[in-house]
């Protein structure tokens, strides 16, 4: 299996650091966050990879030549601005064709056992996403056999899902994305309509009408989305507490 990791971010919530280094670079513990991420999958067998890049691109493809991680990785570049989720999948289409490929956000660090992850995924699934029983704002919803139907805003009562108007969300579970998720290629295809820019969450509610997107609720995980300072020095601070890797 291929992994693609997102690091074409701005990373404008951590300025002023991203104001001379990619998102992806930023040290946590000493060590990059795409460093983090790679060797993380890497030691769960998977060996090769696609890294997206835009902001400070030329420092990330410099990282990676000069640091030999056992394991092919390529480079999908977004040279004009950063495609946002779905787009950047599609744009790395030719990289990631043949296979299913699991798809990991830079920015997030967890506890997770990943080869417990992939055991996890219905090859005849969709999509596999990792999901958390947390509080939130936006919430993906599932019916009884965690197939995605909808996404919610709780505090604007916002409600996207293919089988509107006839759609009660309070009748389904409700969960919140980690960011990681096991996609089939056939996604490739699919995406192939869509404009160069555009979310993967939008994407998957349209496919959900036809297709079958599980959702996977990873119980007890220790998750730290590195979006803020804050959050930077917290995982830092589990990091040396060897909470995360």
């Amino acid at each position: 299996m291929k992994a693609m990791i997102f690091a074409a971010g701005l990373g404008t919530r951590l300025r002023p650091l991203t104001d001379t280094m990619p998102k992806a670079l930023v040290p946590v513990g000493g060590v990059p966050m795409l460093q983090r991420v790679l060797c993380k999958l890497r030691d769960a067998g998977i060996g090769e990879f696609v890294v997206n890049v835009h902001h400070f691109a030329d420092q990330i493809e410099r990282f990676l030549a000069e640091h030999d991680f056992g394991v092919t990785v390529h480079i999908s570049r977004e040279s004009a601005e950063p495609l946002e989720t779905g787009g950047g999948i599609r744009h790395a289409a030719p990289l990631l064709a043949g296979d299913r490929f699991l798809v990991h956000n830079v920015d997030i660090l967890s506890d997770l056992d990943v080869r417990w992850f992939l055991r996890q995924d219905d090859p005849s699934a969709l999509a596999t996403l990792l999901l958390i029983d947390a509080p939130a704002d936006r919430y993906l919803l599932f019916d009884d056999e965690m197939c995605l139907v909808g996404w919610t805003h709780v505090r604007t009562g916002e409600v996207k899902s293919p089988f509107l108007p006839d759609f009660d969300p309070s009748r389904y579970r409700r969960y919140s994305f980690c960011g990681i998720h096991i996609l089939s290629d056939a996604v490739l295809e699919l995406m192939a309509g869509w404009p160069e820019k555009f979310s993967i969450i939008d994407f998957y509610l349209q496919q959900a009408a036809t297709h079958r997107i599980r959702g996977i609720v990873a119980p007890d995980l220790n998750l730290i989305d590195i979006g803020s300072p804050a959050k930077l020095e917290e995982a830092g601070r589990q990091v040396a507490e060897g909470f995360l890797r």
